[in-house]
């Protein structure tokens, strides 16, 4: 008996979580999915009128071979993230396309947008951007990374860690954090940026703020596809025409990127703050993109997953406590070598990695490599249990949240 399994004597009363409602019904009842105890259990509950929703706690009490309702406690922080979530996952824009565009406009211009007295969009020709505008998304550009940062050996050089460690403080994923910390500072920040480019677009068309509400986000056809996995592997579209976009759809890009940074936040918040049976104890998780340029100066992703699984999250073995792993996972698509994928995993000073790629001459190329990443890795006093590369892309590289989790229709 299920109850039994969840060890629950009678007249207890214990916390379930709404995982899902199932099934309304019109006499004041629903059949739903609760997580109680690390478990799953489906249930008939009479809920008269209290209204539950996706990812509510309530108190439960068994009473018999039955659990009665006893109430619906506050909304959770996880719950109102959920939400947030939710509402932003169709309207997101790939970073990197939306930078491609925006890029563009620094020698093609913008055009203006009008429209004629019938309601027709009128084609006007481009103008050059306003200066604080260019010089918002020039400042932009500047910080990103350049292909000649991401060298091989580069690594290795004198700043090389310090320089990393500011390519993700400076992602976004931090953005409101260190806003709180330093609300009067231009922080070089990618998400920060991104607002001083919108700002200085309004600010040209002689609005403020607010005006930005009424433009309606551009959305990347692949992040609707699969809006919530993580990396995301689908081939981006082809990319479009050269025309010079509008200012309106200029801040509508800027929008969706907004947007996708603000997804990976709130995903990020989401899977830190999950447990579960076998994890009672959350795994910290970062999802982070860093946008980068290639040598011809065009826009590129890099996408991270970082885990920190900290010492007592898991079981003991023979006795001994369980040592704090770091969990790392890197995904680029390369103009040359094509898809690689990075797993990395550190517990102490033990680190394994396994590289995939999906060009046979990448593969060849990786595993002539692997000897001097294994003499760098052992040269900064780490022993190296397992090295190895693989073809294709690995089992379980895509992560999403659970669907029960987040209902996208809200």
């Amino acid at each position: 008996m299920q109850l039994d399994q969840l060890k629950l004597a009678n007249r207890e009363a214990t916390l379930a979580r709404v995982a899902e409602v199932i099934n309304r019904q019109s006499s004041a009842g629903a059949q739903l999915l609760l997580e109680i105890r690390g478990q799953s259990l489906t249930v008939q509950a009479a809920i008269g009128d209290t209204s539950l929703e996706t990812g509510d706690w309530v108190k439960v009490m068994r009473a018999g071979n039955e659990l009665q309702l006893m109430g619906k406690l506050a909304q959770t922080p996880e719950t109102t993230i959920s939400r947030a979530l939710a509402q932003r996952l169709p309207w997101q824009q790939s970073v990197d396309a939306g930078l491609a565009r925006i890029l563009t406009t620094l020698t093609g211009g913008a055009r203006p947008d009008s429209v004629a007295p019938t309601g027709t969009p009128i084609n006007n020709p481009p103008q050059p951007l306003p200066q604080p505008v260019r010089q918002a998304i020039e400042q932009l550009i500047s910080r990103l990374p350049s292909s000649q940062s991401l060298t091989p050996g580069a690594g290795t050089q004198p700043g090389a860690a310090g320089q990393l460690r500011q390519w993700v403080e400076e992602s976004g994923l931090f953005a409101e954090s260190r806003l709180a910390r330093a609300p009067q500072a231009a922080l070089p920040d990618l998400k920060l940026a991104i607002g001083r480019v919108i700002t200085a677009l309004l600010a040209q068309q002689g609005s403020g703020p607010d005006a930005f509400n009424r433009f309606t986000p551009l959305a990347s056809p692949e992040l609707v596809q699969a809006p919530l996995q993580f990396p995301n592997t689908f081939p981006p579209p082809p990319p479009q025409g050269s025309a010079e976009p509008t200012v309106g759809q200029m801040l509508r890009l800027l929008a969706g990127m907004l947007n996708r940074i603000t997804v990976n936040q709130l995903h990020s918040q989401i899977l830190s703050t999950r447990t579960t049976a076998e994890a009672p104890t959350p795994v910290s998780t970062m999802l982070l993109e860093l946008p980068w340029l290639n040598p011809n100066n065009e826009p590129r992703i890099a996408q991270l997953r970082i885990e920190q699984d900290p010492a007592d999250s898991g079981q003991k073995t023979s006795g001994t406590p369980r040592a704090t792993e770091w969990r790392l996972s890197l995904a680029m698509d390369l103009d040359e070598a094509g898809p690689l994928h990075f797993d990395v995993s550190l517990r102490q000073d033990q680190v394994s990695a396994q590289v995939w790629a999906e060009k046979q001459s990448t593969l060849r190329q990786v595993r002539e490599d692997l000897p001097q990443l294994r003499k760098g890795l052992s040269d900064i006093g780490l022993d190296v249990v397992d090295l190895e590369c693989r073809r294709g892309t690995p089992r379980g590289a895509n992560t999403r949240l659970e669907h029960r989790l987040v209902d996208t229709r809200v």
